[in-house]
């Protein structure tokens, strides 16, 4: 260590940056140990390497979930990074968990109000998201958020791992009832509530799917469109929450289950790491060589 840049002067940018030792020791170097600019210089290369990376698919990551303590408030986030690896790392985990905690009390309905969206340390989100990029060396998004708030009713959720979360919001608490029908929501995968919800674009639509295969029966015509009644009421026992068998007791539909409890369900969200992006296939063992090349080049 030159005698211009002591291993103080490191130690200390390492804590404001959180950035690694040679990186922090060749910034104070190049800035004849100016500190702040040292720091400056160091946040502008983040945000070079975080436009870079900001195209590389992120299909893997965590959801994160809370609850508030009086259980009127409940928040989900889907956090991506592009391994599995950098989704267990502490800083990525951390970093979930502040979005979540910030979201329970602010006042946040879109993507651009969530990236701007002030965090614990005084970062916003799209800075720490940012900063991460650059040290955990992938691309990182915040995919997606919601939230449920209740007066009068109640809240609950579910976490499977870390891969696939649901958030609950019942008409009044009942936090036994609102873990089961969450826990029924990750395992069944409904797509909406109630029959109601459905769009009359979407029955239509299948309908039209059920007449062309009955009409193959050469069955008449009235009997096809009994036939195309019942296949639509399968479809909505198949995909509406209340509709569903309930998991824990197949003799009893959701809707029964929650009426025996003298409540209802507002919504859900159902959160499913990766559901819908198109994976980039990859060979483990590159993967693993990719990071320790990566490590390496932080080290040099």
């Amino acid at each position: 260590m030159s005698n211009t840049i002591s291993a103080g002067m490191v130690k200390e940018l390492r804590e404001r940056t959180g950035s690694g030792m040679m990186e922090c020791k060749k910034a104070l170097v190049e800035t004849d140990g100016d500190m702040e600019l040292a720091i400056e210089n160091m946040r502008k290369s983040g945000l070079a390497k975080a436009d870079k990376k900001s195209g590389r698919i992120a299909a893997e990551g965590i959801i994160g979930v809370k609850v508030s303590d009086d259980g009127k408030t409940v928040v989900m986030a889907d956090v991506n990074c592009e391994t599995d690896f950098v989704a267990k790392a502490d800083d990525f985990v951390k970093f979930v968990s502040s979005i979540t905690t910030a979201l329970l009390t602010a006042q946040v309905a879109t993507d651009d109000e969530l990236s701007s969206m002030q965090l614990a340390d005084g970062q916003t989100v799209e800075e720490l998201r940012r900063s991460l990029i650059a040290k955990l060396g992938e691309n990182i998004t915040v995919r997606r958020f919601q939230k449920y708030q209740t007066a009068a009713g109640g809240t609950a959720c579910y976490l499977h791992g870390s891969k696939i979360g649901v958030i609950i919001e019942l008409t009044a608490a009942d936090p036994e009832l609102g873990k089961d029908i969450a826990m029924h929501i990750a395992a069944s995968k409904p797509i909406c509530v109630s029959e109601d919800e459905v769009s009359p674009e979407t029955i239509e639509k299948e309908k039209e799917i059920f007449r062309a295969q009955a009409a193959e029966s050469g069955k008449p015509a009235d009997i096809i469109e009994k036939m195309v009644t019942g296949r639509i009421s399968k479809f909505f026992g198949e995909i509406t929450l209340l509709g569903q068998p309930f998991i824990k007791d197949d003799k009893l539909t959701v809707a029964k289950l929650v009426a025996s409890k003298g409540n209802s369900v507002v919504g859900f969200a159902r959160f499913e790491v990766g559901e819908g992006i198109e994976k980039k296939e990859g060979n483990f063992a590159d993967e693993v060589m990719e990071q320790v090349r990566a490590s390496e080049g932080k080290a040099s």
